[in-house]
């Protein structure tokens, strides 16, 4: 007998709806407030900055993710007039949704002249709360002292791309190793060790000494595991949920959380409490509600 198309969905659909509906899918609890550490707009539809930020709310509001803090790496090691444009385009996203967004200045130790000031321009003087550090240069270079030392003046927290790659990172790309070396030189600083550093049970420990340095779960899979050891190491009020969109999606990285088994006070914790103590005395300062 030949199966129509018809047969062939009602097949496949037979198959998976029982395994599907025997799943318990987590869910956010209307309690949660969620802010999101980690975004970016590529890979959302539009060509302007307001345009993708429409389109970030978007799926945002479907998840019910309260507000996200946004940054804007387009170059690996970026000249002054890129990393400027860059920025340019997260200020006008804030202006779009100011009560939704929040900014990090990108910035690039290579160039450390113009990059303090752009601090000064989008974080000083302009509505961003804290620094994005990507991939230019190792974050143990002495070059990047003085940018630490005037963002910890300013409260802002500090975001630093870390990663560790079976095949070898990047050049200038940091490692988990790298942010300890720094944050031990700056006691003050509010750091941010970007993706646990990857491999996550190497990241974790890496920094587990250092209590003024966060982790972002963001960036890789879902693994089971990865939020309960990140508690466990450095507790509850170090870990810090953030999706990287939009490389990835608020929903499976709202899983890593929501399904981990942790108490129900860490999760809220993880999902904005912490970051939102991390960011309220920048805030304040600026007039913004937290």
């Amino acid at each position: 007998m030949r199966l129509t198309d018809r047969d062939r969905r009602s097949f496949l659909k037979s198959c998976v709806a029982a395994p599907l509906a025997a799943v318990e899918v987590p869910q956010a609890k209307p309690g949660y407030r969620i802010w999101d550490l980690h975004c970016h707009m590529f890979g959302f539809s539009g060509a302007a900055p307001e345009e993708q930020i429409e389109s970030l709310v978007r799926f945002a509001d479907r998840m019910e993710v309260e507000r996200w803090v946004l940054s804007n790496p387009l170059h690996a090691d970026p000249t002054p007039e890129q990393f400027r444009d860059a920025n340019d385009a997260v200020l006008r996203a804030i202006k779009r949704a100011p009560d939704r967004t929040l900014g990090l200045v990108y910035l690039n130790p290579n160039h450390l002249k113009a990059s303090l000031s752009e601090l000064d321009r989008c974080v000083r003087n302009g509505p961003m709360i804290g620094v994005k550090l990507w991939i230019a240069r190792h974050c143990n270079a002495p070059e990047l002292d003085p940018i630490v030392e005037r963002a910890t003046e300013y409260q802002s927290i500090i975001f630093q791309h870390t990663y560790l790659k079976n095949q070898g990172n990047l050049p200038g790309e940091s490692t988990p190793s790298d942010l300890a070396d720094l944050a031990r030189r700056h006691t003050r600083a509010k750091l941010i060790l970007g993706h646990t550093g990857a491999d996550w049970e190497r990241g974790a420990r890496a920094v587990r000494d250092l209590k003024h340095v966060a982790v972002d779960l963001a960036g890789s899979d879902p693994t089971a595991g990865f939020t309960e050891m990140a508690v466990r190491e450095l507790g509850a009020e170090r870990v810090l949920y953030g999706s990287d969109v939009g490389g990835r999606s608020f929903a499976s990285q709202l899983a890593k959380v929501l399904g981990a088994n942790i108490p129900e006070r860490a999760k809220i914790d993880i999902l904005g409490g912490n970051l939102r103590r991390l960011v309220a005395p920048v805030m304040q300062a600026k007039g913004m509600r937290v």
